[in-house]
């Protein structure tokens, strides 16, 4: 009885839950309709940012990996979480330039508001470590920080591009927030001759020419890990961090174009991804209902219970959808279904050495348990992989394959066994056999 009511329970939240889904789309106005499916620039469109690269203070055996650099940079800007699928392309464009030019395009998806576009990347600043001139005389101790002091300091090597990233960081003893600089292995040796050469000078940080923070040396630094103290309230520490890792550029890069652009697979190659996946799945339920029968039912009420979670996971993320991510979406219903073939065929196995229905479904799942989990293992670490490694379009695949690997664990696991106890018959015949066999032909089985 438990489970049952249990199992009642299950298809209660999860009925309303797609309920919620479908209103979602009809409704913006609802709760989920505030989280809206995004698609990605192939299906949707959106606006196209072309920036010009300034190359001029880097060594030209350095290029290829500075623009690198600036287009990781950019890209992890705009996709935070690795999923919103921006295409950020370094391009030389010598022809149109008349001498050799890099452009840097950066395509946003479902973005179509061009200052929304400008904001999601920053203000393009440059930052870069300037020291005191040896003339210069000013007091630091009022924390006030003008614009005519950039009169009072010197270029030096260090800019931003050697930054790898800043974060807050508390003092144990005094618990006062400050913030913390790592640099990359070449900036922690121009920092640290930096350091050992002016202990005692102020070591300005310019923002786009203008100072953002004043530090005194207080030391020689040697590890590449600076700090910055001061009356910091927590709040100006997180805006000084969010300053020093936008301005973290390798090189300074200007806007020169802009462009609202159209899907270039369209409305059509969308429609076709989606029809893909109804009609797959169409066809796996009728599959599992004509050769499982009654457990060919209940897998089927745990498929669109899986649909149903992992739109609802892509919806609150939010997952950009693009056609690849479509096809690992529609990809992981194929595990989803694995998972419970695996565990009736165990069951199957149990009933034809003459075991009792209850116990055939508990040494089934038990069975079957190990060669699910280590399947989807399989299949996460592929997944974990091809996000780490892979580009933006990648990342999308990824991640809906590997959401759709870890949700068809708990649907196969947790969802279709609850449901599958809920319909056990105790008393057991031919008939009882024959809904819960599988195949053509039902082998005839023993009862104990």
């Amino acid at each position: 009885m438990k489970t049952r009511i249990f199992a009642a329970a299950l298809l209660l939240i999860f009925g309303l839950l797609g309920y919620g889904l479908y209103l979602s789309e009809k409704q913006p106005d609802s709760w989920l309709g505030r989280f809206p499916f995004v698609l990605g620039l192939d299906l949707n469109g959106g606006t196209e940012l072309v920036y010009r690269a300034d190359l001029s203070e880097i060594d030209p055996a350095d290029t290829k990996g500075a623009l690198n650099a600036l287009r990781d940079v950019i890209e992890r800007r705009v996709n935070i979480y690795g999923v919103s699928e921006p295409i950020v392309q370094v391009e030389e464009s010598s022809v149109l330039a008349g001498s050799n030019e890099y452009r840097l395009n950066v395509e946003l998806p479902g973005v179509t508001d061009i200052e929304e576009a400008i904001k999601l990347i920053g203000e393009t600043p440059l930052l870069e470590f300037k020291l005191q001139k040896q003339d210069a005389n000013f007091d630091t101790a009022s924390g006030e920080v003008n614009i005519d002091l950039t009169a009072l300091f010197e270029s030096t090597q260090l800019t931003g591009r050697y930054i790898e990233r800043a974060t807050v960081e508390f003092n144990p003893t005094t618990g006062q927030p400050v913030v913390g600089l790592t640099f990359t292995k070449d900036g922690a040796e121009i920092f640290a001759k930096i350091t050992k050469e002016n202990i005692g000078g102020v070591l300005a940080i310019f923002l786009d020419g203008e100072p953002i923070s004043l530090p005194v040396i207080q030391q020689e630094i040697r590890d590449g890990q600076g700090q910055i103290s001061g009356n910091f309230t927590a709040q100006e520490a997180r805006l000084l961090v969010r300053d020093l890792n936008y301005g973290a550029l390798p090189v300074p890069i200007e806007l020169i174009g802009t462009e609202i652009v159209g899907p270039y697979l369209g409305e059509v190659a969308f429609k076709a991804g989606i029809n893909a996946g109804i009609w797959g799945f169409l066809l796996v339920v009728l599959f599992l209902i004509l050769w499982y029968r009654l457990p060919g039912i209940v897998a089927s009420v745990a498929l669109v219970i899986y649909v149903i979670i992992s739109l609802a996971i892509f919806k609150l993320i939010p997952v950009t959808l693009t056609a690849a991510g479509i096809a690992g979406f529609i990809l992981s219903i194929g595990m989803a279904v694995d998972a419970n073939i695996l565990i009736f065929e165990r069951m199957k196995e149990e009933l034809a050495r003459g075991k009792k229905l209850s116990d055939a479904m508990r040494e089934g799942f038990a069975r079957a348990w190990l060669s699910i989990r280590d399947s989807n293992i399989s299949s996460i670490i592929t997944a974990a992989v091809l996000f780490w490694i892979g580009t933006s379009a990648v990342k999308g695949f990824a991640l809906t394959f590997g959401v759709g690997v870890l949700v068809s664990m708990f649907t196969a696991i947790t969802v279709s066994r609850t449901l599958l106890y809920s319909v056990a018959i105790k008393r057991e015949s031919k008939v009882t056999h024959f809904f819960f066999g599988s195949g053509i032909k039902n082998t005839r089985q023993s009862i104990s």
